[in-house]
């Protein structure tokens, strides 16, 4: 069970006491807040007595991480870098829904290098997500940049997404600790692997374990490409962690001619998806228009994913060998 305190509440030396009493472990994850996680089967009496008093929570997986845990596909996320226009994400989620895609990427609030760049739409791309996804039956994944913003993208996203610029934002993993959506946990450009995994650690010993980790490229010395993608990050984090790791070959490439190969390179090195940037017309796109793919190109795409699957399950089928 996981328990959330404000610093100073009283009902947390309450709580400790009456565990210490019980004779239960715990861990204490303290930053802004405090978050009490107990260890351990808890008596059904001592239980009702917790609940009563400290209103804790189950660290149980949301109904939409059970379907990507249970998924006989790979995870496809696709739509724009940022929402920008009601018609666009029109014809975005009209496009994605035909296809067969659950997920629809977009950014309502828009981390950029610079100042001058667009920002996005805020609560009003939030709205946006909201109409289009609930008319087509899709699912929201889009970015939280601030703990200011967290209660709004709660309230729309179905999976929340932490940018490369928050991977060390320990304030804000801590916060998602305590939250009951899934966190896609991007890895920070100049992040090692363990760095990587001890992020998605804060969010974890919040209580938080549904946990999708998104490999997007690290910078190294190469200039043809935006980023390098760590292939080799990918069977590891998997190893490590035992989450579902996908990767973003648009952030790493930066370019879109590279991404279907980056992207089926991912998927057979034992990813468990993509996210892919897509647009209506990416040389008009607002942000990122070299790595979007247009709707053609996603979809050639999407056939070619669909058919390594498939030679993926009829090579389990007919002998023990598996990509791992």
């Amino acid at each position: 069970m996981i328990y959330s305190f404000d610093r100073g509440d009283p009902n947390q030396e309450k709580l400790l006491a009456l565990l210490q009493r019980a004779g239960l472990d715990y861990e204490i994850i303290e930053k802004d807040g405090v978050v009490v996680h107990v260890l351990g089967a808890i008596a059904s009496d001592l239980q009702a007595q917790l609940q009563s008093n400290f209103h804790g929570r189950k660290a149980v997986p949301s109904p939409c991480y059970a379907e990507i845990i249970e998924r006989k596909e790979p995870i496809v996320i696709a739509g724009p870098c940022a929402v920008e226009s009601e018609e666009q994400l029109a014809q975005t989620t009209a496009f994605l829904a035909e296809l067969g895609i659950k997920y629809l990427r977009g950014g309502a609030f828009k981390p950029r290098t610079s100042p001058m760049s667009f920002q996005g739409l805020g609560k009003t791309g939030l709205r946006l997500l909201a109409k289009y996804t609930q008319r087509y039956g899709l699912k929201i994944v889009t970015e939280v940049m601030d703990r200011s913003h967290l209660d709004l993208v709660r309230e729309y996203a179905d999976i929340i997404q932490v940018g490369m610029r928050n991977m060390f934002n320990y304030s804000l993993l801590v916060a998602l600790g305590a939250v009951d959506k899934p966190i896609l946990l991007k890895r920070s450009m100049s992040a090692t692997i363990k760095e990587w995994m001890a992020a998605a650690e804060y969010i974890s010993r919040g209580g938080n374990r549904a946990l999708i980790l998104c490999e997007r490229g690290i910078r190294t010395f190469e200039p043809l490409t935006r980023n390098t993608l760590d292939i080799a990050a990918v069977p590891l984090a998997k190893k490590l962690t035992g989450y579902p790791v996908i990767a973003d070959p648009s952030h790493a490439a930066g370019r879109a001619d590279l991404v279907p190969a980056l992207a089926l390179a991912a998927l057979a090195a034992g990813a468990d998806g993509v996210m892919i940037e897509i647009h209506p017309q990416p040389q008009q796109a607002l942000s990122d228009e070299k790595q979007a793919l247009t709707f053609a190109q996603f979809k050639d795409l999407l056939q070619k994913i669909r058919q390594l699957n498939s030679l993926h399950m009829n090579l389990n089928s007919h002998s023990n060998w598996e990509i791992q």
